[in-house]
C-alpha cells in the first residue's frame, strides 16, 4: 500500500485564466468541486494517509480551503511562495516531508472517468524490485484536452521509451509511483521532473501502465467545460 502522496499544486495556472485570476489552478471547480478535492478524495479511497501539497500562487486561499476538509489524508504543506520550483525541484524540496517509502506523485489537472479502479490498478502493477518509477499513461489518441504527439511508448514488458519519431502511443496521465531516493542527487532549484525520468530511463527502470478509463487533461477553461460534460453524462448514465 502507498501511504503518502505528493500533489503538485504550485503552478500559476496561466492557461486556465481567467479562472485563475483570483485562485490557484487547484481551486478551479470541475463538476462543482475544486480540482484539489477530486485528487484528495481519490487518494483517500486507496488508503493514502498523508498528502504533501506544494503551494505558490494564491497559496493562502488554497491553504484556507484545505483546512476545511474534515476527512481524507493528513495535509502537509510544502511552501514554494518565495520560489516556484516546477515539478522536479518541488519534489526535491519536499523530500524531508515524503519519507523513504514509495509515494504517489499527482498532477492537479488529471481527471478520469474510470472503467475499473485506476489507482488500485496502478498499485497492483507496482513492483519495486524491478521498477524505480511507474507512470500512469493514457492513450494519446483517446484523451480529452490533449492535442500533443504523445510522450512515451509502452513496450511488452511495460518499460517506457521516449517518443522517438513523429508520435508516441501514450501520454503521461498525471499520476505515478516514485521512490523518493531518486530525487536526492538533485538540487533544490527550478527544473522539470523530466530530468529525473531521463536518469531512470537510462537504467531501464521507468515503467508504465495504461489508465483503465477515459483520461481528461483539465488545462484550460474549454477543458473544464468538456470534462464536466463527460462527468455529468457518466453520473447520469
Amino acid at each position: 500500500m502507498i501511504k503518502t502522496a505528493m500533489v503538485m499544486a504550485a503552478g500559476h495556472g496561466t492557461r486556465m485564466r481567467p479562472l485563475t485570476n483570483d485562485r490557484s489552478k487547484a481551486m478551479v471547480k470541475v463538476a462543482g468541486r475544486p480540482l484539489i478535492d477530486h485528487m484528495l478524495d481519490r487518494l483517500e479511497l486507496v488508503g493514502v494517509k498523508r498528502a504533501v501539497i506544494n503551494v505558490h500562487a494564491h497559496a493562502d486561499h488554497l491553504e484556507a480551503h484545505l483546512a476545511t476538509r474534515k476527512t481524507g489524508p493528513e495535509i502537509i504543506i510544502s511552501d514554494e511562495r518565495e520560489q516556484l520550483l516546477e515539478t522536479g525541484g518541488g519534489v526535491v524540496k519536499a523530500l524531508p516531508l515524503l519519507g523513504t517509502e514509495p509515494v504517489f506523485i499527482c498532477n492537479i489537472d488529471a481527471i478520469w472517468h474510470p472503467f475499473e479502479p485506476v489507482l488500485e490498478s496502478l498499485m497492483k502493477r507496482w513492483n519495486p524490485k524491478v521498477m524505480d518509477e511507474l507512470l500512469l499513461c493514457a492513450r494519446a489518441d483517446w484523451s480529452l484536452g490533449y492535442a500533443g504527439k504523445g510522450d512515451f511508448n509502452i513496450h511488452d514488458d511495460s518499460r517506457l521509451t521516449r517518443r522517438g519519431g513523429e508520435s508516441a502511443s501514450h501520454v503521461y496521465a498525471g499520476v505515478q509511483i516514485f521512490k523518493p531516493a531518486l530525487a536526492e542527487p538533485f538540487k533544490v532549484e527550478r527544473f522539470s521532473r523530466n530530468k529525473i525520468w531521463d536518469e531512470t530511463l537510462k537504467r531501464r527502470k521507468l515503467f508504465g501502465t495504461e489508465l483503465p478509463g477515459y483520461w481528461m487533461h483539465v488545462g484550460d477553461p474549454r477543458a473544464v467545460i468538456a470534462a464536466e460534460a463527460v462527468l455529468n453524462e457518466a453520473n447520469n448514465a
